[in-house]
């Protein structure tokens, strides 16, 4: 049975499900008012406080899966009115405070924000405080505590910052578009934009791919998710969905595999290029280092620029786990080559608003890449397939890898590069703890996926690079 991690990713499911089957029906824009009532039915509400809000709530999510605001650049938003139920954030003195006689906080502040009462316990005044935790830092009980919400927890970039209305704002200048804050918000106020119409909008106007054919390009982490069903009958769904074929993104990992190892040996240092939210952070906060960046475009464009040389009519739709690709997709170098990119959340919620049942299909054959471009969806697995590329074209160079798993990783690994730390000449960058598997548009995150991905590999016809990228030569 379909599986969710929270309740939170369920709703938004319902959401995408309900605007996808009006869509495909022709009757949207002029139904999605009457959704939020759909999902919310009767009286009693099951979310907040009453059934107007979480109507309200549900109209806002309507409208990112319809494709959010388009002044705002940023495929993540944030839904004001679902943000309010998290107490107020930044430091604050608690019961540990014993009303020392050295006042080591109010020294420590430099904008006057400590104050005391009669028994000389520490209040901070929200009003003054900066948020710089000078004064946590040195009080001698540790009675200052940080209180930070799930989502700004969960960004490693501090991209989200708490607004004058109490709600979360995302910094555009520091944001990755990874997509943490909104797996992790427990109140469901921050959404991915969804491209999902895009989609349906591609296939219904192929006329069945006799105007041309929509290919849908599918990420290795597929192998770890609709763990409820065979990866198989995933690919006949999707042939049911309409796409005239399904192509593994992974076959691209190879392309990618076998240009940047022979890349890396020529410029002596590199680091990948897979992880749209890896390079956009590079370029955010290490630009010194930007050009070090491999100019390989990601497996997803790759393979979906060689889908076009061949056949230039073609459309192509990436389904991964990544909401940075949705961001990656409008840049102009790949703009050209891959139309829209979805989530495995959105692709559950496509089957379902057309009653497809998966477990009911027979089992279609996807076996395009290799074990090392599969292998790709996990932190490591690039690493392994360079030094692979590096081998089967008997290109004589020592690799010498840090494959950074997840963003704060990458983010020290980057800061001891800049500043010549660390002798290594190739940087694997990893956005999402795990890899591609901890994405944010995962219907599941769990310690299995990644043995789910190696069986995948070890499953491939191919086994080596150059026996999958053959084929295309």
């Amino acid at each position: 049975m379909r599986k969710f991690d929270t309740k939170v990713q369920h709703l938004k499911y319902k959401v995408l499900r309900e605007v996808a089957k009006e869509a495909w029906a022709d009757k949207l824009p002029e139904r999605a008012i009457d959704i939020p009532k759909a999902i919310v039915p009767g009286k009693v509400p099951t979310m907040r406080c009453c059934v107007y809000k979480e109507r309200a709530i549900i109209t806002e999510m309507v409208k990112i899966a319809m494709g959010g605001d388009p002044d705002n650049k940023n495929v993540i938003e944030v839904i004001d009115i679902a943000c309010d139920e998290c107490p107020v954030a930044g430091y604050k003195v608690s019961e540990a405070c014993r009303g020392c006689l050295a006042h080591r906080c109010e020294d420590a502040c430099k904008v006057g924000a400590i104050t005391f009462d009669h028994n000389h316990v520490a209040h901070i005044d929200k009003t003054k405080c900066v948020e710089c935790g000078a004064c946590a830092k040195v009080c001698p009980y540790n009675a200052i505590l940080n209180f930070k919400r799930p989502c700004q927890n969960a960004c490693k970039v501090k991209a989200i910052v708490v607004g004058d209305e109490k709600q979360a704002v995302i910094k555009e200048d520091k944001c990755i578009a990874c997509g943490a804050c909104v797996y992790q918000c427990p109140f469901g106020a921050i959404m991915d934009k969804s491209y999902i119409l895009n989609a349906i909008d591609l296939i219904k106007k192929s006329d069945g791919n006799k105007n041309y054919k929509v290919y849908a390009i599918v990420a290795p982490s597929i192998s770890s998710q609709f763990n409820y069903a065979k990866l198989g009958q995933v690919i006949t769904g999707l042939k049911e969905l309409g796409f005239y074929t399904v192509i593994e993104a992974a076959l691209g990992a190879d392309m990618v595999a076998e240009k940047e190892s022979k890349e890396l040996s020529e410029k002596g240092f590199l680091m990948s290029s897979c992880c749209p939210a890896f390079v956009d952070f590079i370029k955010k906060n290490f630009p010194a280092l930007a050009d070090k960046v491999s100019d390989n475009l990601s497996p997803m464009a790759t393979i979906a620029k060689y889908i076009k040389t061949q056949e230039p009519t073609a459309k192509t739709v990436f389904i991964g786990p990544c909401t940075a690709k949705k961001a990656e997709v409008l840049k102009e170098s790949v703009k050209p080559y891959v139309d829209v990119a979805i989530t495995f959340e959105e692709l559950q919620a496509l089957f379902d608003s057309k009653d497809i049942d998966i477990t009911t299909l027979p089992e279609g054959v996807l076996d395009n890449a290799s074990y090392f471009g599969r292998i790709f969806a996990r932190s490591g697995g690039l690493t392994e397939a360079v030094r692979q590329g590096l081998k089967e074209q008997n290109i004589n160079f020592e690799l010498k890898p840090c494959a950074c798993n997840g963003i704060e990783e990458c983010k020290l690994a980057l800061l001891k590069k800049s500043k010549n730390l660390i002798d290594v000449n190739f940087i694997e960058g990893m956005a999402c703890v795990g890899g591609c598997i901890g994405g944010a548009g995962c219907l599941t995150h769990g310690e299995k996926n990644k043995a789910e991905v190696d069986k995948y590999g070890r499953e491939a016809f191919e086994k080596t690079i150059l026996d999958a990228t053959s084929v295309l030569k």
